[in-house]
């Protein structure tokens, strides 16, 4: 494949993965708006944030048993057109029943996506290039982080909550087009199939200890990450006293921070070590996470630099862990393979949120309590993620560890 032409399809795969991450971050900092709209709890709101998470893993799940039966192009375009329908449907709920439902057709769609994403980047990057590309993929992270999530919160504050949803099935409708006619056919795994059954995937997954232990690997850094997530936008404002103009800098900041780390550490794992940087990252995180969920009260230009910080740590560990990730497998295993993972990241994301929902609780005047014991929670997790794969991946980048 031409050079210019891979250029072109991890573009177009950054634009879609910038309205997916966008549409499943969105509902995060939303938190402050839908709890005092329909008058829920802390908990019911973040079942607002695991049904997406939840159906995507039921769906991620069971797309493991067909995915690579099929091109990974079709499978990819389905998922999407779904995931639109699903994030417009949320765009016109009158309702917290109404927007719940939503949230589980777009997720339902939305599982087969992240999978399908990183198994045509897989299949036409080598190993050794592999970090680079998925740091130009994952940099769509970032820039929805910088660009989408404080637009959308423009959108939110001078419109509606409704008016993010819809901004996003707008803009996917949109690249639809584009999609279809510049990503290629993806069927070269087709050829290595020899009449499996369809549950062919599973049982190499439970004979192969190392697919296993990458799948629980990868649910770990997902929960540990985003058990704090959820309730950032609404402790900022309801216990440090921050307004709604200004939360959105910490998704500016971040971003910013994130877009550059993502395409600089992504060159930087394949040069020293995808491990090697994972480690550091995970390690440095630790720091980072403490500040954030034990905040003092400090100037806001300080509280942001904090937040960079961690952008850039979880963007340089999640590049390096894909791609170690995806080594796992043979090409004609990938779909099914990366559908598990994107399955059990979206359960790790789910139980997150339901932690959360358990732990954080609000008193009478609005403030959130238990958010500092979210942060030794995710250390602890982080810390199993990151032994985990300094076990599991030890030996791939051939390279000693420092």
């Amino acid at each position: 494949m031409e050079h210019t032409n891979k250029k072109a399809i991890l573009l177009l795969l950054a634009g879609l993965n910038f309205t997916h991450i966008l549409d499943f971050m969105i509902m995060m900092p939303l938190g402050n708006y839908l709890m005092p709209h329909f008058n829920i709890s802390p908990r019911q709101f973040s079942y607002l944030v695991g049904a997406y998470t939840l159906s995507a893993a039921v769906s991620g799940f069971l797309a493991a048993f067909f995915v690579d039966r099929y091109d990974r192009k079709k499978v990819l375009l389905l998922g999407y057109a779904g995931f639109l329908i699903g994030t417009l449907f949320c765009g016109l709920a009158p309702s917290y029943m109404t927007l719940l439902l939503a949230r589980i057709v777009a997720g339902l769609f939305g599982g087969l996506i992240g999978a399908q994403v990183l198994s045509i980047i897989s299949d036409i990057f080598s190993y050794e290039e592999r970090g680079k590309a998925m740091g130009s993929v994952m940099s769509s992270f970032a820039v929805a982080s910088t660009l989408g999530i404080p637009f959308a919160l423009y959108l939110a504050n001078a419109i509606s909550w409704h008016a993010p949803f819809l901004f996003i099935a707008i803009a996917g409708a949109g690249m639809y087009p584009f999609l279809l006619k510049h990503i290629p056919a993806m069927e070269g795994h087709l050829t290595h199939r020899d009449g499996q059954g369809p549950f062919h995937a599973l049982q190499l997954v439970a004979r192969d200890g190392r697919q296993a232990l990458a799948l629980l690997f990868s649910m770990l850094m997902f929960m540990g990450h985003f058990i704090i997530i959820p309730f950032i936008n609404p402790f900022m404002e309801f216990n440090m006293g921050y307004s709604k103009l200004q939360t959105p800098m910490i998704y500016l900041v971040g971003g910013f921070s994130s877009f550059f780390a993502a395409n600089i550490l992504g060159r930087t794992s394949d040069k020293y070590g995808k491990l090697k940087l994972f480690m550091i990252c995970m390690t440095l995180s630790f720091v980072f996470i403490y500040l954030i969920t034990h905040l003092p009260e400090l100037p806001f230009p300080m509280v942001l630099s904090f937040f960079a910080g961690w952008f850039i740590l979880s963007t340089g560990r999640g590049v390096a862990a894909q791609a170690m990730i995806s080594n796992i497998v043979p090409p004609q295993q990938r779909g099914s393979f990366m559908s598990f993972n994107s399955s059990v990241q979206s359960l790790g994301t789910s139980l997150a949120s339901f932690v959360t929902g358990v732990i954080v609780t609000a008193d009478v005047s609005g403030k959130l309590n238990g958010f500092s014991s979210l942060g030794y929670i995710s250390i602890l997790i982080l810390f199993l993620c990151m032994m985990l794969g300094r076990y599991l991946f030890g030996s791939m980048d051939g390279r000693p560890l420092i």
